[in-house]
């Protein structure tokens, strides 16, 4: 398998409102790093996983949405915890949706996306592409 890993960071407000959260309940602002590999089984004709840029540029498109946003007003996490974990998720359903139809898009096996809080605490989502 291979794979090809973009990363960027993007900025956002949010409350995580129930008690497990402690102090993390409040209105706050968070710095993540989201980091999405696209996984092939194969090379392109091109012997790539994905074009570099075309990659950056999708998950770029992606993170804009987010970037600088409450996400408790954003209309894609209404009624729903902005957690890490779902933040992970949320990123790679999204970019699935910006590649499903390119053609090497078709081709990859799946995504991962790790998004960091921090250098020490992270959570992942893996979303299978395969048909």
């Amino acid at each position: 398998m291979f794979s090809l890993t973009i990363r960027r960071h993007f900025m956002i407000a949010h409350s995580l409102p129930r008690e497990v959260f402690g102090p993390a309940q409040a209105l706050h602002g968070a710095t993540f790093v989201a980091e999405v590999t696209f996984r092939r089984r194969a090379l392109n004709e091109d012997a790539i996983v994905l074009d570099i840029g075309a990659a950056g540029g999708i998950v770029e498109g992606v993170l804009a949405g987010l970037n600088y946003t409450n996400l408790d007003e954003h209309p894609d996490f209404a009624g729903k915890l902005s957690t890490t974990e779902a933040l992970a998720e949320y990123i790679a359903r999204a970019v699935a949706g910006q590649i499903k139809d390119d053609a090497d898009g078709r081709e990859l096996a799946g995504l991962d996306v790790t998004v960091r809080e921090n250098p020490d605490a992270w959570a992942s989502y893996s979303l299978d592409l395969s048909a």
